[in-house]
């Protein structure tokens, strides 16, 4: 899905038109050497299909069959999401990165602040932005109920709000955990939310319209310690695939993302929050996860281990992060320790550092693996060596996850202050501090330039809010 951009007419004189097969507006340039035709028209690009009048007619037809071949494919991306869209749990490529865009540095509750609107409930799942919409889990404690909200992409206003789930919340969870603390997945004009009620975790697919498609349990959960989960689901092709590692026949599951059909399932039997992810790395498509003593990855079609290495903790939340050849995971329960594997199936532990980010998430930029750890401390190290570039203290405790955008690096606190710094390995350089509501345990999502958070204030009744931030 795509958001649909405004009207555009543009006069030009010129020589030559690329149609561009991918979902994005028709490509004007000077030259090209393959198609080389003077002409004079207009331009009309509505961001689904780009029309060209021309004065001639066969130029018009042979365009014309490029432009519907441009516009399918559009659609067909449009089912999944766009490039400008932040349609699952860290972003595009799942490690938290954007490539394309650039948010501003500096906000408050006043400051580059597009617009808010109250969220009902309590969650920590993190908002994510696809076509008009925005998607966000939400639980109300006191009603007994675990619902999907939709939020109009430019305005903040309601759309729909669904109840997927009335009664049966578990009688305890951690005090930091919510009852919806799993980020919502988008793919094959689908989304997919994660919840835990009457003993069991249950995955749940809904129409962009709000209409419950199918559900299905994952299984019983069943954990010596009462947390609540936190692991959300991802998509991989025309598979959902979500964790449900607990002491009774833990799993790791694939279902048919149209269907709710059960393609493959894993064993994880223990206790673990980590959300999974695939990456591409070490020349292949690979399903990681950390967590039960082991870095683990998996083939994402069939569920089959590909290999794994020996770690030192039991539990993780963090999601994996890579580069080309690496994966990295910190951790976490009980032990404390940030490893490098190589993915080539050899299991080789590259480098270890008793360091532990558990449940925040790193991020890898160029050669260098930034993150934050329980302690409140950024760091940087050199990805390939394991040595320690630098570190700087920020605050504590952490929950949300770095965003990387535009050179710089998003790191958010509990308490809701966001430190904003240039990615830069050399030296720890500050471009802003910035503070927003009094409690922050959701992620950012970055689209269209602009900031997308969940922040709770605490003035008298709890409140959260989602706010859209951004130059006005």
């Amino acid at each position: 899905m795509r958001r649909a951009m405004g009207v555009k007419r543009v006069s030009f004189v010129g020589w030559c038109a690329v149609v561009n097969l991918s979902p994005m507006p028709l490509l004007l340039k000077p030259c090209v050497k393959s198609t080389s035709v003077k002409f004079k028209g207009t331009v009309i690009m509505n961001g689904r299909s780009s029309i060209i009048f021309f004065k001639s007619a066969l130029l018009v037809a042979s365009l014309m069959m490029l432009l519907q071949v441009s516009t399918t494919h559009a659609q067909q991306n449009d089912a999944q999401s766009a490039p400008t869209d932040w349609a699952r749990w860290r972003g595009p490529y799942g490690n938290g990165i954007s490539s394309n865009q650039q948010p501003v540095t500096s906000w408050s509750d006043t400051e580059n602040v597009i617009w808010r609107t109250k969220v009902p409930g309590k969650g920590h799942a993190s908002p994510i932005i696809a076509g008009s919409k925005i998607f966000l889990a939400t639980a109300d404690e006191q009603a007994q109920t675990q619902s999907v909200i939709a939020y109009d992409r430019g305005t903040g206003k309601q759309v729909w709000n669904t109840v997927v789930n009335t009664g049966d919340f578990p009688k305890k969870i951690h005090v930091k955990n919510t009852h919806a603390s799993s980020t919502i997945a988008l793919g094959d004009g689908l989304i997919y939310s994660v919840f835990f009620n009457n003993g069991r975790k249950h995955l749940v697919a809904l129409s962009l319209e709000g209409e419950i498609v199918w559900r299905q349990s994952l299984g019983e959960y069943k954990s010596p310690y009462e947390f609540g989960i936190g692991a959300s689901p991802i998509v991989f092709e025309t598979l959902v695939i979500v964790s449900n590692e607990n002491m009774n026949q833990g799993t790791m599951k694939a279902f048919d993302s149209k269907t709710g059909d059960l393609k493959w399932s894993a064993d994880r039997s223990s206790v673990n929050f980590s959300t999974p992810v695939v990456a591409n790395v070490a020349g292949k498509d690979q399903l990681l996860i950390s967590g039960l003593k082991k870095v683990a990855s998996y083939d994402p079609l069939t569920g089959q281990e590909n290999w794994s290495a020996a770690a030192k903790w039991d539990a993780t939340c963090g999601t994996m992060v890579w580069n080309d050849s690496t994966v990295f995971a910190s951790g976490g329960y009980p032990a404390v320790q940030t490893l490098a594997v190589a993915a080539d199936g050899s299991g080789q532990m590259l480098w270890e550092k008793p360091i532990k980010s558990y449940e925040q998430s790193m991020i890898v930029v160029g050669d260098f693996l930034y993150g934050i750890s329980d302690k409140g401390v950024i760091f940087c190290f050199d990805a390939v060596q394991g040595t320690q570039k630098w570190k700087s203290r920020f605050t504590g405790p952490v929950s949300a996850s770095p965003v990387f955008a535009n050179g710089l690096i998003y790191f958010t606190a509990e308490n809701g202050q966001t430190k904003v710094i240039k990615a830069n390995p050399d030296r720890f350089e500050e471009v802003a501090t910035n503070q927003l509501g009094t409690s922050a345990f959701a992620s950012f999502a970055l689209a269209d330039n602009k900031i997308y958070t969940r922040v709770g204030e605490k003035s008298g009744a709890y409140q959260e809010w989602l706010y859209c931030i951004g130059k006005r």
